[in-house]
């Protein structure tokens, strides 16, 4: 994009547009990149963060992440902390697919154990976790039951044999966000939902197996904290979300926002996809319950597609998945609002902070995080294209500045459209396969959508996000194996 003349440049990564650059700023927009990434932004990134900045109750700066790129609403990459008495909370501040996430898991395997039987592992695993839209998982549960599962997350699914306690303790939440109320949800995301936990789904959902070479370590320290131990360790990555449901329970409480914001709260935005609600009045709290139901569906799905990766594991290499060390190194959550304690101007206040496509990136320190993470800062899990590798960070104490927020993945530089017309999914994955990545989607217009060139370089993306001070880089993991949505 071409930098507006106001632009203020703050550090080599961050650059802040004032509040004299459109009317009804409340706050300055703030923008985390390298001069290189934010030229190559779309332009809708600069409207989309300033009209945030409008938003009322919001707290110090709205913020776009390294990552960022035109979304819904917010821009994809867009935080902001609102005042959890004179705020908002807006879903197209949080997102469609709520709590899309990632989850990194370990094994004491290396690369020259698992190659002979890649193919066998990824072609199972593409059996096993169904991919694609409109997937439904082997869950075989009813519509009350499913009501159960949104208010309990993660702990219904160990609770019920589909995991172990120790996954629990090492995701966001303990798996299950307090306050979620199935009752504030309709039947109509309930209808979509219960059938998908389990599924990857479609877009830039994966689920990878990847390489931790020595050459890629760059905190030999914080990796080895970390459980990353060996040379040329595999690890496991995966990202999906709430699928059909949480873009249901969006979809309901915009639609509500829209005909109260204006007429009852008398709330006026600069685009409609911001609808928002206070956060404290009825319709807003009514929201938010809805909405930490569609966080704990998300828990839910990735705890029970751990529990399939380990039945997959178990079946190849005929060894308990405890023997060969796949346990979860993190759970961590894009698309979400939570209460939080921040300290503003030396204060400490709770906020309702907003992460569209940005992931909590807690500091040492902060109570939320496991014993074991309190002196290193929570693991933060970065996810790049499916041809380029992704990263385990790590938050800092600098992070206060922006809520403990960094980036969640690498950012499109093109359409999903775009990419269909540019690339060929059979070619890409032949290529793919001639470098030694097997990769299984679910149509090859999918695979298309999402080759690497789609999107911006992850090292770079992380190499900004450290400069900035607000995470910092441990390991680079390379793909070998992929099942793409």
């Amino acid at each position: 994009m071409t930098i507006p003349g106001i632009l203020r440049k703050i550090s080599e990564t961050v650059w802040e547009i004032p509040v004299t650059f459109k009317k009804g700023m409340l706050v300055p927009a703030r923008i985390y990149a390298s001069r290189a990434l934010l030229e190559a932004m779309d332009e809708g990134v600069v409207d989309q963060i300033t009209n945030v900045a409008t938003l009322p109750g919001i707290v110090n700066y709205a913020m776009c992440m390294p990552d960022g790129h035109w979304g819904y609403g917010f821009p994809i990459g867009g935080v902001a902390a609102m005042d959890n008495r004179e705020g908002v909370i807006s879903p197209g501040g949080i997102g469609f697919d709520v709590n899309c996430g990632m989850r990194l898991v370990l094994t004491n395997l290396t690369y020259d154990e698992v190659k002979p039987h890649l193919h066998e592992l990824v072609d199972r695993l593409f059996q096993r976790i169904p991919a694609g839209v409109g997937s439904t998982g082997f869950l075989d549960i009813s519509r009350n039951e499913f009501r159960t599962v949104v208010e309990q997350g993660a702990p219904w699914c160990v609770k019920n044999g589909y995991g172990w306690e120790d996954d629990l303790r090492h995701t966001e939440e303990g798996g299950c966000i307090a306050g979620a109320d199935a009752g504030k949800v309709s039947d109509r995301a309930v209808d979509r939902g219960y059938r998908q936990i389990g599924t990857l789904g479609s877009g830039n959902h994966y689920l990878e197996i990847q390489v931790a070479r020595q050459e890629n370590i760059v905190d030999p320290d914080l990796a080895r904290a970390f459980g990353i131990t060996l040379p040329d360790q595999v690890v496991l990555m995966f990202h999906c979300g709430s699928r059909g449901f949480g873009h249901q329970v969006a979809t309901d409480y915009l639609q509500l926002f829209l005909r109260v914001m204006d007429k009852k709260y008398g709330i006026k935005i600069l685009d409609r996809e911001l609808a928002c609600a206070p956060f404290n009045s009825p319709e807003g709290r009514d929201y938010f319950a809805a909405m930490k139901c569609a966080i704990n569906m998300s828990f839910a799905n990735r705890q029970v597609i751990l529990h399939r990766i380990r039945e997959v594991f178990a079946d190849i290499f005929h060894r308990d998945p405890a023997d060969m060390g796949l346990r979860q190194v993190f759970d961590v959550s894009h698309n979400t609002a939570k209460l939080e304690k921040h300290l503003v101007r030396g204060e400490l206040h709770e906020l309702l902070v907003h992460r569209k496509g940005a992931t909590r990136a807690f500091g040492p320190g902060r109570e939320e995080l496991p014993e074991e993470f309190r002196k290193t800062g929570q693991p933060v899990i970065i996810g790049g294209s499916m041809e380029t590798g992704s990263y385990l960070l790590c938050g800092v104490e600098s992070g206060a500045e922006t809520f403990f927020s960094t980036a969640h993945g690498s950012g499109r530089t093109m359409s999903r459209r775009q990419a269909k017309r540019k690339f060929r999914g059979r070619k890409l994955q032949e290529d793919m396969e001639a470098r030694g990545i097997y990769v299984r989607g679910a149509s090859y217009p999918g695979l298309a959508e999402e080759a690497g060139a789609a999107y911006k370089d992850i090292d770079e993306v992380v190499l900004a996000c450290e400069q900035a001070g607000i995470s910092r880089r441990v390991a680079k993991l390379v793909p070998i194996g992929n099942v793409k949505g």
